[in-house]
């Protein structure tokens, strides 16, 4: 259609020209374009084109075919001129009226564009959303896509299903006004999805506020609804084959209460039949997958193949749809909506009954008019068992029906033809009740008992449509879609009248389509409908004879036509094109008739839902009650009741009740705001992505956008506002109308100058109209302005590189000019040296010549000189020669003959000095030979035989001393029981009060030490073999640890390197264990929150906790034994003698043999000395010392031994003369004689010791005894014995306590015997001896202990200096105390007495403690050795001691102080009264601000609080504990329940509640919370309770907190984010404008202004949460972590907005967004932030910046492109390509090629599909354990907080 031709044509006329690009019709593609190669004359009736191809088009012209471009006639008869095309600018906007022209063509491209290149499902045109279906799912229907969509005005965002949803739900909430939403289109267009879609976006938005899960309610509608009523059609395979209109609804609150569902026009035929290709309804073929259930056995079904209901279209299975799956999604459907199962049991009963009467064969009788169905029919038994009625009633009235007269009433046979038709409306009629029931149900579900407020509708109705054969259903459709394009169209206009009014612009009545008449046609009085209804009374109507009515009377209109060929059918206009409609079976649907005997038989079933269904039948259809007609068999029967008048509900047909409904749809659309949805389906094969132009414009022209596009041309369909018009055309103004203010004012005079026509444009209030084409032209004039602009820079650019160009010709020319002529200088200069040159050259010549002659004269003459000279001097040289040659010979013959005389003289000598020596040595060899037979040669030889002996001998004499050591210690044994009998006899005898007991027992002693003697040396012996036992057990295991080490060490690289791998996978694990612990967190505190709502309950947590033994303790002890180690000492060279005897090797084998054993018995020695020190546990210091010397010593000789053999290996390897050799190997058995000597030594200094500690811890113990029994038989008095018991239970050194044990001894023992009668002397004592060798051995151990008594001495020195430390100490605890006497003096009298009590208390359980634990001391010893001296004033020393002790405890309190005990210190806690607790929770947490302690300590409340619980933890009341932590949390969360918009007190209380947290660790006194503690820290430490229970609850209290902070910061952010990231411009003048559409003028914009934000105030708004968690004191880890999520919250809604806005995909918004991104980046850097991990949040967005602004042309951009956007998913970097859009003409759009290489590069990646990031992710928040420094006895509380009732303790 060209309806905008007319009022266009004087414009286009204007600018077709050549170059022009314009539409021209094309039979296959509908329209293609076309370019204007010759310029256009008004009246010309040829238009030059050529395609975009270049292809060159035959076309015959004046009768002759000449090759020349498509050539396009114009003129009355042909065609009128082409419509223009759109700059490409506009091509592929979201909003087809921001077109400049509005036309066919230009809708027809944009949305082609859009669906195939960019993908792109979803346009707007003007208020109609225009949807195709792309075949394909697609993942923009996420929750994601639904948070990015609400809230958002309809024009800021890509347009979506979502859009107009959330555009209804803020109109219902802003007008509160009922919306309707209006889903259209033809069968496969998406209807039922968009529909659904839309349902989905409502239930998300507006969920229900309780636990009622309405929303849940209506979305499982929709599969109950698509199983019963959907099917599968030719063109769709999810076809809905019913309208529906659901009604949701909200409360004030616009929460969702409930839905109600209305159907229209079910297709029940259907259910009997269907085409080919075609499907039943999805229900029948679910329930057949489903037959093998245990629960459907007795529905006796197969395969859907076996029944003929469901395979009639010979294709029963959909691609890609599983029934049985679907089956189990509308079974749980059916149990949310309270379907129970039994009431599912019967639906799927009568279901599977249906089935059944399709399959039941009904037989002809051979007449013909009379039938019957097969006995034992198996389909007909199982309905009639599945509906529960009598088979044999049935299995009749199958077969027959009854006619009613007046008086008679008769049976009729039915032929197998009527019978077959009623078996099919039975079926059809039983199909269509249970589906009403099911909807009635479904509504009764969805109903509430709540005021509905307000409800918004969803209509999903069929659209427009038209077959080959079209019947009675189409007809019904096409006349609702009239009725709905009626609607559609008077809205639209009246949308664009009010929009005209409220700009106050003058407008006149635009001339719309109305389609009016042809809804008469069909509605009206006498129309089709009403004629329809009339012939159905007819009794002998038929169709034939309706379409007869129907040509009489409907010829005359013009939207009716009789066809040409055809009587049978009629063909109505409708207002998307003609139909040609069938009139077979209209009265037959039209009647819907059934038999009321067939209908009575299922009103009698046994199942109630069954007779449920058809109590009411009568209200629904007509029942057949038609007159008798001749029969050949007529049953005739008599009439007994009488026949009923049928009233007028029983008349209503299938129309009627359409048409009423019909109406009654219109007229709630009418009351409702209405919101349009057309559907589109771009091609039949179902094919992805795929336009077929042919049938979208015939859908485009049907569903009424086209018509919408008219109605908008033919006002003013292009508005800008004064702004955005002032920005986009302000190149076009001068540079004095830019200084103007008034905005207004500016447009309004370049308008007037521009365009000349006022008819073009109008001013409104607001927005700038203009007619259609105006866009385009001013278009045109600013990119004329900006071609000129560039011809200027051009021409600018051009000349200044012709000038550079001929600035650098003539440089190169003064160059080369230069460097000629110097080359030509040059020349010259070089002829004038070649020229000098020759002549020097001739010069010199010449002179060498005359020279050569010269010098040879001159050479001849003195070769004549020298040969002469040289003949003379030769004569002279022989004569000369001869005289010395003649001197030479005579000196040698007189040399000859001197020498032969000197020889002859000297052998004579020498034969006499022979003579005389041989007789010298005969002599001498006499004597010798005598000399050897002498015995001291002898004796010199047996010298080292004789040292060997002796060193036998002495090894003898060592082996019989140490076998006589025993007996040595014998003696010393009864040397000592010798001394103690003679004690005790002596005591005896003195002894005025005898006892034979005594003797008795001092006799069994005796034996007892006896008999441990023997036992001391049979486990001496016992404890050797064990030794050597276990040697060779060590042994063997010290080989297998060698040789498991390289096991050990490869264990250990190994399991160092799986630790390294291993890292990151447990930190994944725990942070994905961490994020579902605090999911379940935060999905509590949703459900914690919602109870508190319904129940206003407190909600008390009472969660129990340990107790610790509070006298409980561990002691550690050091060991007794401290580690020996033996340091190497470097060799030692001892000179000795080298003996001259020799000695055979075998010796010193023997001697390293010797040695060998020597060191294995030192060993063995060495094991038994420790042992003997574990048995007497004794600290011998200078013992100690001794076997450490002795063991270096040791190791010493073995040093040496090894040196020697080495050394005799190196000289027995060397080649040396026999002299050397045996040197060396006396001299090496010197040496090894003098270690023998030094080991044996050692050897026997190592058994004196070994006796030494043997004898002492005997000795002990007898001495012990000894003395025990002597003070008992001197009679002692009590407080001696005690003394002494006392001395030996000390924890004294072994050699003290022996010390005093003897002294203690000797000192009774003569106090003893100096009572009786003789004196006590010597002489008398020492009359056996005995008395004065036990004398001799205590002095001998008095010496060998007075070494340790020294080193204690030292020890006792720095005890000393400890205790002047202690005094000090004391000192100050005494200030202290002072200072507490002071406070309490202070106080009341009662105050003082309850104080001083407490006090006391626990003065006396810290000094019990004390005193159990603590060790005897130094000043103990002392103070008992004193009491002994002073023997006689013991007992009042003790006395007093124990007398001041008990002043001490139990004196009066004014006694207390004067006490030097140190106390300790219990500062750092805070008491208070039980009842003053709610006062405590009140003024700390309820009635606390933020600010009232902004000038004091950081988290000051939660000290404060921990004080207190210190007090009750000292205390050790444990309900106090438990109160006070329970009322402190429950008091947090009812403050953050009341405060949950507030981030400052969300802050605070995040701060303090992670701060008591870290207090409760740090004072936990666990080790691992200890480690930065002050020793005053760890003072302050919990006694008595556990709190790791509260611990926890405080965390997750904790991590509610930082949930919730989070949720606040981001809602205060989110309307920020967009306008500062993407809208505002932070680089002035660089953000361009585009023409914009309809919907910038979308309802929900009016009088919304939305709020403008700039990137500094985002930037402040972080600033200020930051700064905030400054204040408060929170952890910085946890304030990083903040701002990390508020970053990712930001990265979120940017990225989304940027995928989901195609006006803000460009290259200007990549720069703005990259410098905002700078700032932040900037502001984390001076904020120390950037380590938080908050720049790689952000990343996407920065990716996405960059991808907007860099090269998209090569494949090279595409490779760079692949490795830049590597956070992107490759949903996202396509949809970001496909929505980038230039901005002005000089940029280019990214071709589809280009998309396409990159989706193959990214194939491989294993990236998730997803398009819009999630904005309600949360990281796993970590609270990082940062322990105080301060120190809570330096806390000072203010005095604004009012905590008089606190007391410091």
């Amino acid at each position: 259609p060209n309806f905008s031709h007319i009022k266009l044509i004087i414009f286009v006329c204007v600018l077709v020209f050549q170059y022009t690009r314009v539409w021209i019709p094309d039979p296959e593609d509908v329209w293609r374009a076309a370019e204007i190669i010759k310029d256009y004359t008004e009246g010309e009736p040829i238009l030059y084109l050529k395609l975009e191809d270049e292809t060159v088009i035959y076309y015959p012209l004046d009768q002759c075919t000449v090759s020349r471009p498509l050539e396009y006639r114009i003129g009355p008869k042909d065609n009128a001129l082409p419509f223009l095309r759109n700059p490409d600018i506009l091509v592929g906007e979201n909003d087809l009226t921001a077109l400049s022209y509005l036309h066919e063509p230009a809708v027809l491209h944009n949305l082609k564009v859009r669906f195939t290149e960019s993908n792109h499902i979803y346009t707007y045109c003007g208020i109609v959303l225009v949807a195709i279906n792309p075949y394909e799912q697609l993942q923009i229907y996420g929750e994601e896509v639904i948070n990015a969509y609400s809230g958002q005005n309809m024009g800021d965002m890509d347009p979506h299903i979502f859009a107009v949803a959330e555009e209804a739900y803020k109109q219902m909430a802003r007008d509160e006004r009922n919306q309707s939403i209006i889903v259209s289109g033809e069968s496969g267009a998406g209807k039922t999805v968009s529909a659904k879609y839309a349902m989905r976006f409502f239930a998300t938005v507006g969920g229900s506020a309780n636990d009622t899960n309405v929303e849940e309610k209506v979305l499982a509608s929709s599969p109950i609804m698509e199983a019963i009523g959907n099917a599968k059609t030719t063109r769709n395979d999810n076809s809905s084959r019913f309208g529906k209109y659901i009604q949701i609804g909200f409360d004030r609150s616009y929460h969702i209460i409930g839905a109600n569902m209305r159907t229209y026009l079910l297709e029940k035929s259907r259910v009997v039949f269907q085409a080919e290709d075609e499907r039943n309804y999805h229900i029948f073929y679910q329930l057949c997958a489903s037959a093998s259930l245990p629960e459907f056995k007795d529905l006796a079904l197969s395969n859907a193949e076996d029944f003929i209901f469901t395979s009639q279209g010979e294709n029963i299975f959909i691609e890609g749809v599983n029934d049985a799956e679907d089956f189990e999604k509308t079974r749980e459907a059916f149990t949310l909506l309270g379907v129970n199962d039994s009431n599912q049991s019967s639906i799927f009963r009568i279901i599977a009954s249906i089935l059944h009467l399709g399959n039941v064969e009904i037989c002809s009788e051979r007449d013909g008019d009379s039938c019957h169905i097969l006995k034992n029919d198996p389909h007909l038994a199982h309905f009639c068992q599945l509906l529960g009625v009598e088979l044999e009633q049935m299995e009749h009235w199958l077969c027959h029906r009854k006619l009613v007269t007046t008086s008679e009433t008769y049976v009729k046979n039915m032929s197998r033809k009527q019978a077959a038709n009623a078996r099919d409306a039975l079926a059809k009629h039983i199909y269509a009740h249970m589906f009403d029931w099911i909807v009635e149900y479904v509504n009764k579900s969805l109903h509430t008992s709540s005021k509905q407020h307000s409800f918004i509708g969803v209509l999903d109705i069929y659209g427009f449509e038209t077959f080959e054969i079209n019947s009675f259903e189409q007809f019904c459709i096409n006349y609702a879609n009239e009725k709905l394009q009626q609607q559609f169209n008077q809205h639209v206009f009246k949308l664009e009248q009010e929009e005209y009014v409220k700009e106050q612009i003058p407008w006149t009545l635009i001339d719309f389509y109305d389609n009016q008449p042809c809804i008469d046609v069909i509605e009206a009085k006498l129309g089709i409908l009403d004629l329809l209804d009339e012939e159905c009374k007819v009794p002998k109507g038929t169709d034939q004879n309706w379409c007869q009515k129907l040509y009489d009377r409907l010829s005359s209109s013009v939207h009716f036509q009789k066809p040409r060929m055809s009587n049978t059918s009629f063909i109505v206009i409708h207002f998307a094109d003609k139909v040609e409609y069938q009139c077979d079976g209209f009265l037959e649907k039209n009647r819907d008739t059934v038999y009321e005997e067939q209908i009575n038989i299922l009103k009698a079933s046994k199942f109630q839902l069954m007779a449920d269904l058809f109590q009411d039948t009568n209200k629904d259809s007509s029942i057949s009650t038609s007159s008798s007609s001749k029969s050949s068999r007529v049953n005739v029967r008599a009439s007994k009741p009488t026949p009923k008048v049928p009233n007028k509900e029983h008349r209503k047909t299938v129309g009627h009740q359409f048409r009423s409904s019909l109406q009654l749809l219109m007229e709630t659309l009418n009351a409702t705001t209405p919101h349009y949805v057309r559907c589109i389906k771009p091609n039949d094969e179902k094919e992805a992505f795929s336009f077929e132009s042919r049938r979208a414009v015939q859908q485009l022209r049907a569903c009424g956008v086209l018509e919408t596009i008219r109605i908008s041309a033919a006002g003013y369909p292009s508005r800008w506002t004064y702004p955005d018009f002032f920005n986009r055309y302000r190149v076009l103004m001068k540079k004095s109308d830019m200084t103007v203010g008034d905005k207004k004012l500016v447009c309004r005079n370049l308008l007037e100058t521009l365009v000349k026509d006022p008819d073009k444009f109008q001013f409104g209030k607001t927005k700038i109209f203009f007619r259609a084409g105006q866009v385009a032209y001013l278009e045109k004039l600013r990119a004329d302005k900006f071609r000129s602009a560039c011809i200027k820079i051009q021409k600018t650019v051009r000349g200044w590189l012709q000038r550079v160009r001929y600035q650098k010709i003539r440089k190169s020319a003064i160059n080369l000019q230069r460097y000629g002529r110097g080359y030509m200088a040059r020349r010259y200069a070089e002829q004038l040296r070649l020229t000098r040159a020759a002549l020097i050259f001739q010069k010199q010549y010449r002179m060498v010549r005359e020279r050569r002659d010269y010098l040879r004269v001159r050479q001849a003459v003195v070769t004549i000189q020298a040969f002469t000279r040289g003949m003379l001097t030769r004569r002279i040289f022989q004569e000369f020669l001869l005289h010395h040659k003649a001197m030479i010979i005579q000196k040698h013959v007189r040399g000859w003959l001197t020498r032969r005389k000197f020889r002859r003289a000297r052998n004579a000598a020498i034969t006499i000095q022979c003579a005389y020596r041989l007789m010298r040595a005969k002599r001498e060899l006499k004597q010798l030979k005598i000399e050897a037979r002498s015995a001291q040669h002898l004796k010199k030889l047996n010298t080292g035989m004789e040292n060997k002996i002796v060193q036998l001998q002495r090894k003898m004499d060592d082996q019989v001393q140490s076998k006589n050591h025993g007996s040595t210690h014998v003696v010393e044994v009864h040397c000592s029981i010798r001394l103690v009998a003679y004690i005790m006899s002596a005591i005896m005898q003195r002894s005025r009060q005898g006892d034979g007991s005594q003797l008795t027992s001092l006799q069994d002693e005796l034996e007892k030490l006896r008999a441990e003697l023997q036992e001391a040396h049979t486990h001496m012996k016992k404890l050797e073999e064990k030794h050597s036992n276990e040697k060779m057990g060590l042994e063997q295991v010290s080989y297998q640890s060698l040789k498991g080490r390289k096991y050990i060490f490869f264990l250990q690289g190994y399991q160092e390197s799986s630790a390294s791998q291993s890292v990151g996978r447990v930190q994944a694990e725990l942070d994905e264990e961490r994020q579902r612990y605090q999911n379940l967190l935060r999905e509590f505190s949703r459900l914690e929150q919602r109870y508190d709502n319904l129940q206003e309950a407190k909600v008390c947590f009472q969660p129990g906790h340990k107790r610790n033994n509070s006298t409980q303790s561990s002691l550690e002890s050091d060991s007794n034994y401290p580690s020996i180690s033996t340091s190497e000492l470097g060799d030692t060279d001892d000179e000795m003698g080298v003996e001259k005897a020799a000695m055979d090797i075998g010796v010193f084998m023997k001697l390293q043999k010797r040695v060998r054993e020597l060191e294995q018995e030192r060993k063995r020695l060495q094991v038994n000395l420790e042992k003997m020190e574990d048995q007497v546990n004794c600290k011998v210091g200078p013992c100690l010392s001794l076997r450490q010397e002795l063991e270096s010593e040791n190791k010493k000789l073995k040093n040496d031994l090894n040196e020697l053999r080495k050394a005799i290996a190196d000289r027995a390897s060397q080649n040396s003369s026999s002299n050397e050799l045996q040197d060396g190997y006396n001299l090496l058995l010197g040496q090894l004689k003098a270690a023998n000597e030094e080991l044996e030594v050692r050897k026997e200094e190592v058994l004196i010791l070994r006796t030494q500690i043997v004898s002492a811890a005997h000795q002990k113990e007898e001495t012990t005894n000894q003395i025990v029994s002597a003070l008992t038989l001197c009679g002692a008095n009590s407080s001696c014995c005690v003394l002494f018991s006392s001395v030996h239970f000390l924890s004294l050194p072994p050699p003290l306590s022996s010390f005093l044990c003897l002294s203690l001894s000797l000192s009774v023992s003569l106090s003893c015997l100096a009572g009786g009668s003789k004196a006590s002397d010597w002489g008398y004592l020492n009359e056996d001896g005995e008395l004065g060798l036990a004398y001799q051995g205590l002095k001998q151990v008095a010496r060998l202990l007075e070494a340790q008594l020294q080193s204690q001495a030292r020890k006792h020195e720095d005890e000393l200096a400890a205790f002047n430390t202690q005094i000090e100490l004391l000192k100050d605890d005494i200030e202290k105390k002072q200072e507490m006497l002071n406070h309490t003096m202070s106080l009341s009298p009662e105050a003082q007495v309850e104080y001083s009590v407490q006090q006391e208390i626990t003065r006396l359980t810290n000094d019990n403690l004390v005193r159990t634990l603590q060790p005897p001391t130094p000043y103990t010893i002392i103070h008992i050795i004193i009491l002994f001296i002073m023997s006689q004033k013991a007992k009042l020393i003790l006395y007093q001691h124990s007398s001041f002790e008990t002043l001490c405890e139990y004196g009066p309190k004014d006694t207390y102080w004067n006490g030097t005990r140190r106390e300790k210190d219990f500062e750092g806690m805070l008491e208070y009264y039980k009842e003053d607790e709610a006062l405590l929770v009140k003024t700390l947490i309820t009635d606390m601000k933020p600010n009232a302690v902004s000038a004091t300590v950081p988290c000051l409340p939660a000290y404060i609080l921990f004080m207190c619980i210190r007090h009750a933890d000292y205390i050790n009341d444990d309900q106090k504990v438990h109160s006070l932590l329970t009322s402190t949390i429950n008091a947090i969360k009812k403050v953050l329940k009341k405060n949950n918009n507030d981030f400052e007190m969300t802050s605070f209380w995040l701060a303090n509640t992670s701060r008591l947290l870290h207090c409760l660790k740090q004072y936990s006194g666990d080790e691992a919370f200890m480690t930065q503690n002050t020793a005053k820290q760890n003072e302050h430490c919990l006694k008595n309770f556990d709190l790791a229970e509260y611990r926890q609850v405080l965390s997750d209290l904790s991590i509610q907190i930082y949930q919730q902070l989070i949720k606040v910061a981001e809602h205060m952010m989110q309307p920020m984010i967009v306008s500062a990231m993407l809208e505002s411009e932070s680089i002035p003048s660089l953000a361009g404008v585009k023409p914009m559409g309809y919907r910038n003028r979308s309802s929900s914009m009016d009088g919304e202004g939305p709020g403008s934000y700039t990137l500094e105030a985002l930037i402040r708004q972080l600033g200020q949460f930051h700064s905030v968690m400054g204040e408060h004191g929170l952890d910085p880890e946890i304030a990083g972590q903040v701002v990390r999520q508020l970053f990712y919250s930001i990265n979120a809604v940017t990225l989304n907005n940027l995928l989901l806005r195609k006006d803000v995909c460009s290259w200007s918004t990549g720069m703005q967004l990259r410098y905002n991104i700078s700032q932040m980046e900037e502001w984390l850097r001076g904020k120390n932030l950037h380590q938080s991990g908050a720049v790689v949040n952000i990343e996407p967005v920065i990716q996405a910046a960059q991808l907007l602004q860099v090269k998209k042309k090569t494949s090279q951009d595409a490779e760079a492109i692949c490795s830049l956007c590597t956070s992107l998913t490759m949903q996202q970097i396509v949809k970001i390509l496909n929505l980038y859009t230039p901005l002005n003409e000089f940029e280019e759009r990214v071709t589809v090629s280009f998309i396409r290489n990159i989706q193959n590069r990214l194939q491989d990646t294993n990236d998730v599909p997803m398009l819009l990031v999630d904005t309600k992710h949360t990281f796993p928040v970590l609270f990082p354990y940062t322990p105080s420094a301060l120190s809570l006895e330096t806390l000072h509380i203010p005095a604004n907080l009012s905590l008089d009732f606190l007391t410091r303790v």
